[in-house]
């Protein structure tokens, strides 16, 4: 049978379904159709010595370009960064959700999933000349609306989001955190909480999620780091990942430290989840994007299989799509071709402080809806 896309002779990675060994993976008709040896189709890129993973979840982004000043654009970052599904948390509140769905989902040729925001204009003052938190304001705490609205919108809205910390909240502390968890009850979703400078402490945040429920800048700086000053991991970390709290690292400009990083793994703590936080004030560096925030975790030692698995199974298991991280026959047609480049790089953290590596992912090529969506080179598809 010929295929309509073989990608041919990578090692086809899967932590959802076990599946580690070099392959040819065939995709017909937007899904995956086939994995073996052999495959013959009427397109094939060649990928050996390339990574063939599900395709990419970025599970903390900023994507409402051109409706909230801190966003980017998705399909030009895809590009770059190999991401196949963008999970936007809280770029748009429910006043302006219709907006973002109409003007930036549905025309976006990478898929794009959200966070709701419990403030009604969601996240609506950040940029380089203006920075005035959103959870500063009780009257923006749209309870009732973000709850109605995301019923609305099952197909795309997968949570509600909220900022909680002196730089967000300020005075307000930890209640827009309480809005945001009876949003979600009435919705029958889950809650992603960003957390910043105290008040409040990351412990207190912590007391108040869920299962299910995700605490993003998981790896932050101090003050409110989830280690304490001689490395040990914090009890409540401990005791909030035995009850199914989600820990995202959420890179972006000023939450991921390479310092706090190595104690919390050396503690037997990874992330959940790989993401990169991207938005207009890191697009640029420290983030870049989350296959540079995948590299930077590559640099400190953790396993290859358990990268993967932190940007494809773990998030789509919370967003309850685990159709997104599956190459197996018949799942979604999306994937993701990286190789693993040898060399001396220099990884950057938000203090500043560097790592050097020997090893970084680089992008080769992206599947989305079983169709190669972008080539990182020139190089042209052969036919069989």
């Amino acid at each position: 049978m010929d295929y309509d896309l073989i990608l041919r002779n990578g090692r086809v990675l899967d932590p959802g379904t076990g599946y580690d060994s070099l392959a040819d993976i065939a995709f017909t008709d937007g899904k995956v159709a086939a994995i073996g040896l052999g495959l013959r189709g009427r397109a094939v890129r060649d990928v050996a010595g390339c990574i063939v993973m599900p395709g990419h979840i970025d599970f903390h982004t900023h994507v409402y370009w051109g409706g909230t000043s801190i966003s980017i654009d998705a399909d030009q970052l895809a590009r770059r960064a190999g991401t196949t599904t963008w999970v936007d948390v809280g770029s748009a509140g429910p006043g302006n959700f219709a907006g973002f769905r109409k003007h930036v989902i549905e025309p976006s040729q990478t898929r794009i999933l959200a966070y709701l925001h419990v403030s009604h204009a969601g996240i609506f003052a950040f940029a380089p000349s203006v920075m005035v938190g959103e959870s500063q304001d009780m009257r923006l705490m749209d309870t009732e609306t973000c709850a109605a609205v995301a019923r609305d919108h099952p197909d795309l809205i997968r949570g509600i989001k909220v900022r909680v910390g002196a730089n967000t909240s300020g005075a307000n502390g930890i209640a827009p955190l309480y809005h945001a968890l009876e949003a979600a009850e009435r919705a029958g979703l889950p809650v992603m909480c960003h957390i910043d400078r105290p008040p409040p402490r990351y412990a207190d945040v912590l007391a108040e999620l869920r299962p299910g429920d995700t605490l993003t800048h998981c790896f932050k700086p101090f003050p409110n780091a989830p280690c304490h000053a001689d490395g040990r991991v914090r009890d409540a970390c401990w005791q909030a990942r035995e009850r199914g709290v989600i820990f995202d690292i959420g890179h972006g400009k000023g939450s991921f430290d390479f310092t706090v990083a190595e104690a919390m793994l050396t503690g037997g703590f990874p992330p959940d989840i790989i993401s990169s936080d991207v938005h207009v004030l890191c697009v640029d560096g420290p983030a870049y994007d989350n296959m540079e925030t995948m590299s930077k975790f590559l640099c400190l030692g953790l396993p290859l299989a358990d990268i993967v698995r932190a940007v494809t199974t773990t998030p789509a298991s919370v967003l309850r799509r685990p159709d997104l991280a599956d190459l197996s026959v018949g799942s979604t047609g999306d994937a993701t071709v990286m190789r693993i480049e040898e060399g001396r790089f220099t990884f950057t953290d938000v203090l500043g402080q560097t790592r050097m590596g020997s090893q970084r992912f680089a992008l080769d090529s992206v599947v989305v809806a079983g169709r190669l969506w972008h080539q990182a080179d020139t190089a042209a598809l052969a036919a069989d």
